[in-house]
């Protein structure tokens, strides 16, 4: 949540900000918030003179007494008494003015860094970083042979590229849909009969590759210093609003109505809240938290050949990362989980991209956010992987995480980043198309430990 003094102080470009992330009316809705605020201190005003004069007046009333004024010393308590009654007037209007300040501030996004590029959808993301392409089946041969050349796959690119791909393959390539069924990994019309779509059963080595690649990470996250948590998959109301999820995001989060608590989305939302309305001592920071657990996503709306298999999920495993840091080392902590989520991808031998999210594509509460994408070589398609981002004092603010400068003891906000490190559907689905062979499916060396075996037969 913005703070009233980023908008005073920053009012302008606040509303750029918020234009940038296509918020719709900023400066109408910023106006509004001042109106509000001034509302509350109008009333607070209000009512700090009448409890000055009441006490102001109190105080005279003994010493008219002793005067023997006793006329005046019962005016004097008429009055105060009328001073009294008033009170709790202003104090209703400043509750009212407080209540719809909040409320009106928890339904304006984050605003967006400036690097952050202008954009209104994913098509304006940049591309920042390509790597792994010496892993792209195919590729290192062709480009020795001459017949392709090695460069940066813009869209266009990568659709030239993948249809020559197609038409000169060795053996036809299946998406993983059907290298599930044909390796019975997974069994989609079993998770339907179950729950319904979005459900997928895992069976067999399909159940130990998401096994290995959640211990894989997990060992990952730890070796870079990351503490494991093993978080509540559900959360209440107070956690949701504190990262945002609420009430941007409520439709698409599953809600048990009669406990008024809500399935994760992700484990960003139960690790970040372990420090809600926590004050920290500055050396604490930065913290380092990693949890894997199960997500869960109503994505009311999906629909079409981009949820088919794997590809969109109501439930899925992933591994998080989660940073509480000082705003003075959040942006060497956003490089550092980059960094991290980089190394996964190429220990995985995954073709993978990283984008910076233009303003319009971003989430509601970050500031800056970098997606990282892996190549689907049957799909011919990029699927995201991990979201990673900084969200600046703005979830901070709504958890009331603080921390306490050794300097000159100043209790301020933090910052707050997460990670996917990574979600698992899309790496599975990567990994099974990518190294398909007339053979089996290949498994990269970093998870055959994992594993326990280097193909699947």
């Amino acid at each position: 949540m913005l703070t009233l003094k980023q908008i005073y102080d920053n009012k302008a470009a606040i509303i750029a900000g918020l234009e940038k992330k296509h918020f719709a009316n900023a400066a109408e809705t910023i106006e509004q918030v001042i109106a509000l605020d001034t509302e509350r201190k109008a009333a607070q005003q209000k009512k700090d003179a009448a409890s000055a004069e009441m006490n102001k007046i109190s105080k005279s009333i003994g010493a008219l007494m002793a005067q023997g004024k006793r006329e005046e010393a019962e005016a004097a308590k008429a009055q105060t008494g009328a001073l009294k009654q008033a009170i709790p007037g202003y104090e209703q209007e400043m509750a009212k003015a407080e209540e719809a300040l909040t409320s009106l501030l928890l339904t304006i996004p984050n605003v967006p860094y400036d690097l952050v590029p202008q954009g209104g959808s994913a098509e304006d993301n940049l591309v920042v970083k390509i790597g792994n392409w010496e892993n792209k089946p195919m590729l290192d041969k062709l480009a020795a042979e001459g017949t392709i050349a090695l460069r940066d796959w813009d869209n266009e690119a990568d659709e030239e590229t993948s249809k020559f791909l197609i038409q000169n393959s060795e053996f036809t390539k299946l998406p993983h849909w059907e290298l599930a069924k044909k390796y019975n990994l997974i069994d989609f019309d079993l998770g339907v009969k179950i729950s319904g779509a979005g459900f997928p059963v895992y069976v067999g080595l399909g159940a130990r590759l998401q096994r290995a690649l959640i211990n894989f990470f997990l060992a990952e996250a730890s070796a870079a210093g990351y503490t494991e948590i093993m978080p509540p998959t559900v959360v209440n109301e107070a956690s949701g609003y504190g990262t945002g999820q609420l009430p941007d995001k409520e439709g698409q989060m599953y809600h048990c109505q009669l406990d008024n608590l809500y399935l994760i989305p992700t484990a960003e939302v139960p690790v970040t809240n372990i420090y809600r309305d926590v004050i920290l001592e500055e050396a604490q920071l930065p913290i380092k938290n990693c949890a894997y657990t199960q997500c869960f996503r109503r994505e009311a709306g999906s629909y079409g050949k981009d949820v088919r298999g794997l590809n969109r999920l109501h439930e899925f495993s992933k591994v998080e990362i989660v940073r509480i840091d000082t705003p003075e080392h959040s942006d060497e902590s956003h490089k550092e989980m980059l960094a991290h989520v980089e190394g996964l991808l190429q220990k995985l031998e995954l073709p993978y991209r990283v984008l910076r999210l233009s303003g319009g594509d971003m989430s509601f509460t970050a500031a800056l956010c970098y997606d990282f994408e892996v190549y689907s070589e049957a799909q011919h398609r990029w699927l995201e992987v991990s979201s990673t981002s900084n969200f600046d004092t703005y979830q901070a603010n709504r958890l009331h995480c603080r921390y306490r400068r050794a300097e000159d003891k100043k209790v301020t906000l933090c910052h707050t980043l997460n990670g996917s490190a990574l979600a698992l559907p899309r790496v599975v689905a990567a990994l099974l198309e990518n190294n398909q062979t007339p053979e089996g499916i290949r498994i990269p060396a970093a998870l055959q430990p994992y594993m326990g075996c280097d193909i699947i037969k």
